[in-house]
């Protein structure tokens, strides 16, 4: 654990954890507590007076989460069965953290969408089990308070923010019946009417549902694994807009092409979408689904909104080279463009001044480490992960809402003792066998690049062949 900015130093709260088998970590919604598993057991302890508060024996566990009020730990282990295939033993636990008591265990197999949801003042929680959702009260597990039932709920999601509490769930179609997302005001479930809004909607083999922070509408990203007119590699993805008034609407994208990300603004009046075949366009769309501003086109997959909404990153990552754009939301003008190559990651600071880039394993294995960013562009601080070494996450440390207030937006870069980094130069192919190895035999080098191009040359000059040919054309050297 590292002090954050201005001083970039180990912190005294939490020991290190030299062990090889360390999986997992995370802090609580508000930041004071912090939880990992070391390979044979999960730990929390509290980051305001640095006590451990429980051990628990949970060698395996390999996903963590606090509940918004930290009342719970909920805890994930990889569900087995035994050799003679009678059913395993329960894989999800939830821990009472001020008691260190198990409140309940039970069985869920898959590691997608695996822990509980609450509402912030946790006065529900709901699970999804055999295509139902579940919710308790009052963090009683024991009992089924409520159930929403449906043909078969593939996805769901609660609202953020105090009562009412709202749920949107996710339908797949079958049968040539269309999918469909509803949204639901809890406990009302019953009744033909009792949905707030309704929006079906055919190619979507999978779907992701995006509350406002108001709860007042969710953006539904539906997906196809394959596009079947072959334009994409990506599948096929629409993006709808459903409110809990009823309104409901098919947001139109001038650009075809993939959608790679879409965000909500923290004000709740607007949304960033990035789509379209590369280069990709980026757009602000108001509730009513009109566009307010375009960012015209460029080398972006992903865009991020600080903490308060008043500055939008638009970046490429993944497969692109890591550029970032900067922007300034309320006069929509550019603030910086630095270049974050081979990150895997990105996060806001709770503070809406800093950027935490990194690159970790699994999805790399070379050149791990992370970077601290103001967002002007300039580089604060950087830690290179021994090569030896992997680097598996890192995240900042959350706070609540309003405990950093947000300031005047500055243009200019503020100083920093690291320099700039310049985009690398892309050098030529090596095999990997030849990687590490020194150049040798360049004549043998040269020659097999003499071959390449004279073979390359044929080709061509046999393609001139045919087409001047079959224009009547004989004097092709003149090309």
């Amino acid at each position: 654990m590292v002090n954050g900015p201005p001083q970039f130093t180990e912190s005294t709260v939490f020991p290190r954890e030299s062990g090889k088998n360390c999986k997992v970590y995370t802090f609580s919604k508000d930041g004071t507590l912090f939880a990992w598993g070391s390979g044979e057991k999960v730990n929390i302890i509290n980051v305001t007076n640095k006590g451990l508060l429980h051990s628990f024996d949970l060698p395996k566990a390999v996903c963590l989460e606090f509940s918004p009020k930290n009342t719970v730990l909920a805890t994930w282990q990889p569900y087995t069965t035994s050799k003679d295939g009678t059913a395993g033993i329960p894989n999800l636990q939830l821990y009472d953290v001020k008691t260190g008591t198990c409140l309940k265990s039970f069985i869920q197999k898959k590691m997608q969408n695996w822990c509980p949801s609450w509402s912030e003042d946790e006065i529900i929680c709901a699970r999804n089990v055999n295509n139902e959702v579940h919710f308790f009260e009052n963090n009683n597990f024991n009992t089924i308070a409520n159930k929403l039932h449906l043909q078969k709920i593939n996805d769901f999601v609660l609202s953020p923010g105090p009562q009412p509490y709202k749920v949107a769930v996710y339908v797949p179609g079958s049968k040539g019946a269309p999918s469909f997302v509803r949204l639901y005001q809890y406990p009302n479930f019953g009744g033909p009417h009792a949905a707030l809004a309704n929006k079906s909607f055919f190619k979507a083999d999978k779907v992701t549902m995006l509350w406002n922070k108001k709860a007042t509408a969710v953006l539904v990203i539906a997906s196809t694994d394959v596009d079947k007119t072959g334009a994409s590699y990506y599948g096929e993805q629409t993006l709808h807009y459903i409110a809990t008034n009823g309104e409901s609407a098919v947001v139109q994208l001038p650009k075809n092409g993939p959608i790679y990300d879409v965000v909500w603004n923290s004000s709740s009046t607007e949304f960033c979408a990035v789509y379209g075949f590369m280069p990709a366009k980026a757009t602000v769309f108001n509730l009513k689904c009109d566009p307010v501003f375009d960012f015209g086109t460029g080398p972006r997959n992903a865009a991020y909104y600080s903490p308060h909404g008043h500055i939008l990153v638009l970046a490429g990552f993944g497969n692109l080279r890591g550029q970032m754009e900067v922007w300034d939301v309320k006069n929509y003008k550019l603030i910086s463009k630095p270049v974050a190559s081979d990150s895997t990651y990105f996060a806001w600071c709770p503070d809406g001044e800093h950027i935490l880039t990194a690159t970790c394993a699994p999805r790399l294995r070379v050149n791990n480490g992370y970077k601290i960013w103001h967002y002007t562009g300039s580089i604060l601080h950087k830690y290179d992960v021994p090569s030896n070494s992997e680097l598996w996450q890192v995240s900042w440390q959350p706070f609540l809402d309003g405990i950093f207030p947000a300031k005047t937006i500055t243009y200019q870069a503020v100083p920093s003792e690291l320099p700039s980094e310049e985009p690398k130069v892309a050098t030529a192919y090596r095999p990997p066998a030849l990687r590490n190895k020194p150049i040798t035999n360049s004549k043998l080098v040269s020659k097999f690049l003499l071959l390449q191009f004279r073979k390359r040359f044929y080709i061509v000059q046999s393609l001139l062949e045919i087409f001047f040919s079959c224009h009547c054309v004989t004097d092709y050297n003149i090309l």
